[in-house]
């Protein structure tokens, strides 16, 4: 008995499971809902604007209350994650965003939009906190760059699927219902994860084969980490000073590109949709591609630093034509550079969610990428000022494409002085 629970236990040992990557596919449409829910607005903005009769200012405002609430959530959101765990942290971000996306079909004013917004902004807050810890805890350092590009395409999969789904939603059964439906998805998504996730030490649907192949890292300290005290390392002021100053370029394309397209080439609800499909399509190869691209080099023999520095070069450089996109007269060329610009950000921003979990120990990813997450919308409540006031007193997108093409280069020369050699944080409380 004792000869055949050993060669029982071998087998088991090593039947390499992959469950690894069902919740990495999990992650994946989760994020993918994030987008859907939050992107709807932005489709809908000129049906709203001519209903309502939005200023440019108003509907700013309407983004703004959504982006501070965003903070306002990932300053929050990381740290409850981190003690809360992942389970049931993502589960109620999900359940709250999906019931305010689902209340903006009851607004009226730019009053209860903006109260709408602000909810959806504290749910949607949780997502990016709970699916990288999710990653940290689910894999290898060696493959984090490859999973987190893949669940972060899932912000490219909704942006494509939004300027799909709205249209004919509107069109056969009025505005509201784009809210409604786009909003119930997410609850079917908790039911979903509820039923699936559970933590990968003692999961039945982990083999001891893959379970070791997700602890190969060395073993880290699991207590919890004071809040404050991430303030005093370096690490998280590269990572939080990145995302301040990248994330708004990505607000910008989702909250601003479907007016963008309509000013400047004519197009509407039923007709903007293949170019913004195209550039998100795009986008979505940049994210896995990203990811693919440090992993590639690192699995060669790269350092960590190198692969993924060298990755953000690439697409930081990829970033530098799109001031040239509002010169474009050919659509065409136009939805061409907004589409590498794209594709540069999600690719970035994989490294740079790998980043966090490269240099800080698994107990402080969550609230890392909360305060990372929380400088990104910051940043992105500047940027929606600063497009409703261009666009109300200037009258042209020009400014705006102006100043957002170098922002990754600073960024990464920032990330490399703060951190030339991406040393782990050696956090003792």
């Amino acid at each position: 008995m004792a000869t055949i629970n050993s060669t029982d236990q071998a087998a088991a040992a090593g039947a390499m499971t992959r469950h690894r990557w069902t919740i990495c596919a999990l992650l994946f449409f989760a994020t993918t809902i994030n987008y859907i829910d939050r992107q709807v607005i932005g489709i809908l903005k000129p049906t709203l604007s001519a209903e309502f009769g939005w200023s440019e200012t108003d509907y700013a405002d309407i983004v703004f209350a959504f982006q501070t609430a965003y903070a306002l959530g990932l300053l929050i959101a990381g740290r409850v994650i981190d003690r809360v765990g992942v389970r049931w942290g993502y589960a109620i971000a999900v359940v709250v965003w999906s019931a305010f996306g689902m209340a903006h079909a009851a607004a009226s004013s730019v009053a209860t939009f903006a109260a709408a917004r602000f909810g959806l902004g504290l749910g949607e807050a949780g997502n990016f906190p709970a699916a990288i810890k999710a990653t940290a805890d689910w894999f290898p350092k060696r493959e984090r760059a490859l999973a987190t590009g893949i669940l972060n395409s899932g912000s490219n999969i909704g942006a494509i699927a939004t300027p799909l789904m709205v249209p004919p939603l509107v069109l056969a059964w009025g505005w509201q219902s784009a809210f409604l439906i786009t909003g119930a998805v997410g609850i079917i998504w908790v039911a979903i994860w509820l039923l699936v996730y559970r933590a990968p030490d003692g999961n039945a649907r982990v083999s001891d084969a893959e379970l070791a192949h997700i602890r190969s890292d060395p073993p880290e300290q699991t207590e919890p980490i004071a809040w404050r005290s991430l303030l005093r390392y370096r690490q998280t002021w590269a990572f939080a000073i990145a995302k301040f100053l990248t994330d708004p370029i990505w607000w910008f394309f989702l909250f601003w590109l479907p007016d963008f397209f309509g000013k400047n080439y004519g197009l509407d609800l039923k007709t903007f949709g293949p170019a913004l499909v195209a550039i998100y399509v795009v986008a979505d190869v940049g994210s896995i591609g990203g990811g693919w691209l440090s992993s590639h080099l690192i699995k060669r023999g790269w350092t960590i630093n190198a692969g993924r520095k060298t990755a953000m070069l690439v697409c930081a450089v990829c970033v530098l034509p799109v001031s040239a996109a509002i010169y474009a007269e050919n659509l065409g060329v136009a939805v061409a550079i907004i589409g590498l610009a794209a594709a540069a950000h999600q690719g970035w921003s994989a490294n740079l969610f790998t980043l966090a979990s490269d240099v800080m120990p698994r107990r402080a990813v969550g609230s890392v990428v909360g305060i990372g997450g929380m400088a990104g919308a910051v940043g992105g409540m500047a940027m929606s000022k600063y497009a409703g006031y261009v666009l109300d007193n200037v009258g042209s997108y020009t400014p705006i494409f102006l100043a957002i093409g170098s922002m990754y280069l600073i960024a990464l020369a920032i990330i490399h002085v703060l951190m030339p050699r991406l040393d782990i944080a050696r956090i003792d409380g």
